[in-house]
This record gives structure tokens, C-alpha cells and sequence, in this order.
């Protein structure tokens, strides 16, 4: 098997987040990606790993503890991280604010459940979301959802597949089954590499398609909503620094995922309690 699709595969593929009701799912879990347990581990070992040092390296500027010690996010509080591949990743900025809140507050006992969801869109999400919200009673939710809304499939595709404002309805929907006493902020989608995308094989043979005009339309949308917007087209650029993205041009180095902890923390270390 080749290693490195497993390994790809491992990183944003969680079947137990959407079958975890089934008995016996954790068990058959190494033998469903083609690798033993010691394996499985391993290559969990390493992204967690990754995120670990990557949250070490923000926190070598003293001034950026700092600004962790400045979130608004109180002791033995549970954060909510939702999203789709990109906070799905073992290895991406959810992972990387659990881990700044390990090594700068450990004392305060602050839980980061990571809920990205790969492949997952508004719709998608939103019909798991008072579920995920009995399973997890978040204090906090970060909301990073509408990559895969953008999605463009098929030859000369002339759609999404979720337009903008249906997006815009289904995340304000979210917003108010959570309650009001949920705090809240929004993610946009990063914007992508449509290079690297219209070149990349697999997304080639599913005729899949992603445009920044696509994002920059959601996103206009969601910098209406009233709650505090983390605008990740600004901290990427468009087109992205090509560092921040990985081959594929729609999922993100970890240099990317890092720049979005550190914009969250950033934006968030400035608001309110």
C-alpha cells in the first residue's frame, strides 16, 4: 500500500467521529486503512507531534503567550472546534490551540474538542449539530465551515454545492440552536491554490473544482454575521502564500494551519470575556 495516500488518509480521515455508534469501530480502525495497530499509532504520533511543536515555536515569542494567556476562554471551560478537513486534520489549528492552552495554561484545565468533520458541508453539519452540541456542551464554539460549500463538480460545472446564501442560512441557523449563552466566532474558508487544484489527480478524476471568486463570495456573506469574523483570506492572501498550502492546493501545510491559530489567537486575545 502506498504509504504516504495512508498516512494522507490518517490525517484527515476520522470514521469514528461519523460511525463512533457502531460496536467495535475502534478495534477494526488499523485494519480498515491497511496497517497494524503499532502503525496506526505511529502515524498519529507524528501529526500530534507536529502540532505540538508547532504550538512550541508560536510560543518561543514571549509576547505571543501572552496573548494565549489573553483568551477569552475561562477555566475548565469546553472550546468547540467545527469545521471540515482543515479542522479535521490531525495536525490543524484546532490541534494547535489545544495544545498553546496545554503549555501556556495548564492550570486552567481548558478542553479543545476538535469537531471538523472532512467532506463535510453547512448542510451536512447542521444536521448533526444538536447532537454534537448534547455530546460536547461547549462554552465556546469556533465555526470553520464552508470550504467544501464552494465545491464545483463536474466538466464546466456552473454551480456550488451550497450557494452562498443557502451557507450564510444554514451557519445563522447553527448559530441559534447553540443559544445565546454559547460564545462565537467565525472562520471563513482559507482561499485555495487553483493551480494546484486544476492539476492535482484526484480532484482532476472526480471533477471537483474550487474558486477564490467562489470563497470571496461566501465570505462577503459571512462578514455580515454579527458575531466576531476571523477573516482568512486577509491572513492568506489571494491567491495563498503557496508555503501555507499542501500540494493539492485546497488543504494546508502546517505552516498554514499555524498562521490560523496564531490569527485566532490574535483576534480572539482582543475581545471581551
Amino acid at each position: 500500500m502506498n504509504t504516504q495516500l495512508t498516512e494522507k488518509w490518517l490525517q484527515h480521515t476520522h470514521l469514528e467521529k461519523v460511525y463512533g455508534y457502531l460496536p467495535g469501530l475502534a478495534d477494526v480502525l488499523p485494519a480498515i486503512f491497511g496497517v497494524d495497530r503499532l502503525r496506526y499509532e505511529e502515524i498519529h504520533s507524528t501529526f500530534a507531534a507536529q502540532a505540538r511543536r508547532a504550538a512550541e515555536e508560536l510560543l518561543a515569542e514571549p509576547s505571543f503567550g501572552e496573548l494565549v494567556d489573553a483568551l477569552p476562554f475561562g477555566a475548565g471551560r469546553t472550546v468547540l472546534a467545527v469545521g471540515d478537513s482543515n479542522t479535521d486534520d490531525l495536525q490543524s489549528w484546532a490541534e494547535i490551540l489545544r495544545n498553546l492552552l496545554e503549555l501556556r495554561r495548564p492550570a486552567d484545565g481548558i478542553t479543545v474538542v476538535n469537531g471538523g468533520l472532512s467532506a463535510h458541508t453547512t448542510a451536512m453539519v447542521l444536521r448533526r449539530w444538536p447532537a454534537t452540541l448534547t455530546a460536547t456542551r461547549p462554552d465556546h464554539v469556533i465555526c470553520a465551515l464552508g470550504g467544501n460549500d464552494v465545491t464545483r463538480v463536474g466538466s464546466g460545472a456552473k454551480k456550488t454545492l451550497v450557494g452562498a446564501r443557502e451557507s450564510i442560512a444554514n451557519l445563522q441557523v447553527m448559530r441559534e440552536i447553540a443559544g445565546a449563552d454559547v460564545g462565537w466566532t467565525w472562520l471563513t474558508p482559507t482561499p485555495v491554490d487553483e493551480q494546484r487544484v486544476d492539476a492535482f489527480p484526484p480532484f482532476r478524476f472526480g471533477q471537483s473544482s474550487w474558486r477564490n471568486a467562489d470563497i470571496g463570495a461566501l465570505v462577503d456573506g459571512m462578514r455580515e454575521l454579527p458575531e466576531p469574523v476571523v477573516d482568512l483570506t486577509a491572513a492568506f492572501g489571494v491567491p495563498p502564500e503557496p508555503d501555507l498550502m499542501a500540494p493539492d492546493g485546497v488543504h494546508l501545510s502546517i505552516a498554514g494551519q499555524a498562521r490560523i491559530a496564531a490569527t485566532v489567537v490574535r483576534q480572539l486575545a482582543g475581545q471581551p470575556g
